[in-house]
């Protein structure tokens, strides 16, 4: 049983059809590319696994449960680093986290521990008692990260984690989360081709909407120039 599973899911904002009948398969310990261009459908179908939009059609099950069945008890076993990253910036990096563990209902010696792998995990410990507002964008991808993992989720889903950072920003936040996938399952969204050849086994690549191909990172790449039109950044 794949651990998670869409089948036939789609989703329309007015007249306009974001994903439509998008069926796909993520095993257990996977790290799995979403490549694609703005506006693709990508983040739509994050949202939809992370339970912030429901599909129009089609089901999502999390372990072989609906999403839609399992409710409050499938987010616990997911985090999310949405594209834009929203931070509290006037909050310290630790109030920040402090903050989101009471969302997660972390308390006592599960709490501390929680806390304290998740700083260790993300490399935050220099700027764990300065303001965010105060950070790089690099080290704010850190905190992001932070809060994804803070629940020790089972899938963690990162919606365009490089976007925005310099090429050096970008090579550490790789770093990461080629580590953060050594102990979890892994879905990353992103319109840059280098994020998914260094850190991703497998690749989705979606276009309107639609998944066009799905595979090895290495063969689908050899294949795409001729066999594929997908407009992304290689960069």
């Amino acid at each position: 049983m794949p651990f998670l599973s869409l089948d036939g899911v789609s989703k329309r904002f007015g007249g306009v059809t974001a994903v439509d009948h998008v069926s796909f398969a993520v095993d257990r310990g996977q790290v799995v590319g979403f490549l694609g261009p703005n506006g693709a459908g990508k983040s739509t179908t994050m949202r939809m696994i992370t339970q912030y939009y429901e599909p129009d059609t089609g089901t999502i099950t999390l372990d072989g449960v609906p999403l839609a069945d399992a409710g409050r008890a499938a987010k616990r076993r997911i985090g999310y680093l949405p594209e834009n990253n929203p931070l509290y910036e006037d909050m310290l990096v630790h109030d920040y986290l402090a903050f989101i563990a009471d969302l997660r209902e972390l308390a006592g010696l599960l709490r501390r521990q929680a806390m304290d792998a998740a700083v260790t995990a993300t490399g935050i410990e220099t700027v764990y008692y300065r303001p965010i507002a105060e950070l790089s964008k690099g080290f704010r991808q850190r905190v992001g990260l932070a809060q994804a993992i803070l629940h020790r989720p089972d899938l963690l889903v990162l919606d365009e984690p490089t976007e925005g950072l310099d090429p050096n920003q970008r090579v550490e936040i790789r770093r990461l989360i080629g580590a953060l996938g050594k102990d979890r399952t892994v879905i990353l969204s992103t319109h840059v081709l280098s994020e998914v050849q260094q850190t991703c086994s497998r690749l989705l690549i979606i276009s309107r909407g639609k998944i066009v191909a799905d595979g090895p990172v290495d063969r689908l790449i050899a294949q795409a120039a001729g066999a594929i039109e997908v407009a992304v950044e290689a960069a």
